[in-house]
């Protein structure tokens, strides 16, 4: 994708990075206020090449169908499905958008963009089936999730998942939900499809290539934002009413450096993942659905493991996982001294009671980071029993940044998400 180096004088608004949330943004701000003038800025050449791109997200849009950490069983034995109601319901919204932008023909999108794909939970041993069962009973009373379907008997998942069951322990209790209405969503596709509208549009300046050193915000509330051409090195300055930093990892860097009351505190506790990708075309077609399971004891919900069948570039994928490991990067294509930059004496404290807090997740990624081939193996082997090495390579997958937040009683409280975005900025009405 190439640059349009046209650019805004004292835009109204810099988005600061070219992934999914900068593109939306940017969309619905040209939607809503035609005449608004938008400068973005990326330090990479590409759009959607860091959490966006589809080899480092799940795709599932996140609609809380098959995620089981959305829905906690309580100490009285019930089941919260107040978070998953609530994500289902912005999944619904975000498609609705996608298909005003389609019936508009504001983007061409390729057919592969977002497909139908049935979401399943699978579990085994009592207690999870039992879980399970609670789950569907509970989540099948809101009419988002009316159509789920729940079953325990053997013949029904092989006819659903059958690599799944292909070769499975025939004592084993086992048991799975499925919804149809499932969606297989390529986030990178959309992305670039999103930017290459908003480059052509009056008043949208995009620079690859261009990394955001620093920002400020002066008495009269505009923001200073430095930018550093990579390519050629020059730098400039940038003046702007409205600063959007959706740059994945990268954000939580750029919040400290603006200085904002709102940012003190905040710090940032890197996990990168990886994919078994399956190689075998055989294998690849005897799966047709993400099915996800229970996370391991201490493991951050991003590791949940999940059988996921994908759409990338025109082709059926198959991937197992993700494995997580510990890097000190805050981006796929950062630097090892970016967790180092981010510490502040403002946020040094949470950031240790946070670790203090999460030792069994400490424990988890130094485990995961050692764990062989043939471990990875048997991890994929509880979903599918007959699986071969040969038929599975390892494939790096994205970069995530869990949020350390100061809390006033608890010190430093890690708060599970796919990433760091934050918007510093006046009131959009004043734009």
């Amino acid at each position: 994708m190439e640059n349009n180096t046209t650019s805004n004088i004292n835009p109204d608004v810099v988005l600061i990075g070219a992934g999914i949330m900068s593109a939306t943004l940017g969309m619905l701000l040209k939607e809503l206020e035609p005449d608004i003038t938008i400068e973005i800025f990326e330090r990479l050449d590409v759009a959607a090449a860091e959490s966006s791109d589809a080899w480092n997200n799940a795709g599932t849009g996140h609609s809380a169908f098959c995620e089981l950490n959305y829905t906690p069983e309580l100490a009285d034995g019930t089941i919260d499905t107040s978070k998953a109601v609530k994500i289902a319901e912005s999944f619904e919204v975000s498609k609705q958008f996608w298909a005003y932008l389609i019936e508009h023909n504001l983007i061409d999108v390729p057919e592969s963009f977002i497909r139908r794909i049935p979401h399943m939970s699978f579990v085994w041993g009592d207690k999870n089936v039992e879980y399970l069962r609670k789950r569907h009973a509970a989540l099948t009373g809101c009419h988002l999730f009316k159509d789920m379907k729940f079953s325990e008997d053997r013949s029904q998942l092989e006819q659903w998942i059958p690599l799944i069951m292909e070769g499975r322990d025939k004592d084993q209790r086992v048991a799975a939900t499925r919804m149809e209405i499932g969606t297989d969503v390529n986030f990178g596709s959309l992305t670039r499809c999103m930017f290459k509208y908003l480059t052509k549009t009056k008043g949208v300046s995009n620079h690859f290539h261009h990394e955001v050193r620093r920002l400020r915000q002066d008495r009269k509330k505009r923001w200073h934002v430095h930018v550093k051409d990579l390519s050629t090195g020059q730098t400039k300055e940038v003046i702007a009413k409205f600063v959007f930093i959706g740059a994945g990892g990268g954000s939580l860097p750029l919040l400290l450096k603006s200085h904002i009351p709102e940012g003190k505190g905040f710090g940032g506790f890197p996990v990168s993942g990886q994919w078994l990708r399956c190689t075998n075309p055989e294998v690849i077609e005897k799966h047709q659905a993400k099915v996800y399971g229970t996370a391991a004891i201490g493991a951050p919900p991003m590791s949940v493991p999940h059988l996921d069948t994908r759409m990338i570039k025109g082709k059926r994928e198959l991937l197992f996982g993700p494995y997580a490991g510990f890097t000190t990067k805050f981006l796929k294509k950062g630097s090892f001294f970016d967790l180092i930059k981010s510490i502040r004496f403002s946020n040094i404290k949470p950031m240790l009671w946070a670790g203090f807090r999460n030792i069994p997740l400490t424990k988890y990624l130094i485990d995961q980071v050692r764990l062989t081939p043939e471990a990875r193996l048997e991890g994929l082997k509880d979903y599918v029993p007959t699986a071969k090495m040969e038929d599975w390579e390892l494939e790096i997958a994205g970069q995530r940044v869990q949020v350390i937040k100061k809390d006033e009683e608890e010190g430093g409280i890690l708060e599970f998400g796919t990433e760091v975005v934050s918007s510093i900025a006046m009131p959009l009405h004043e734009i």
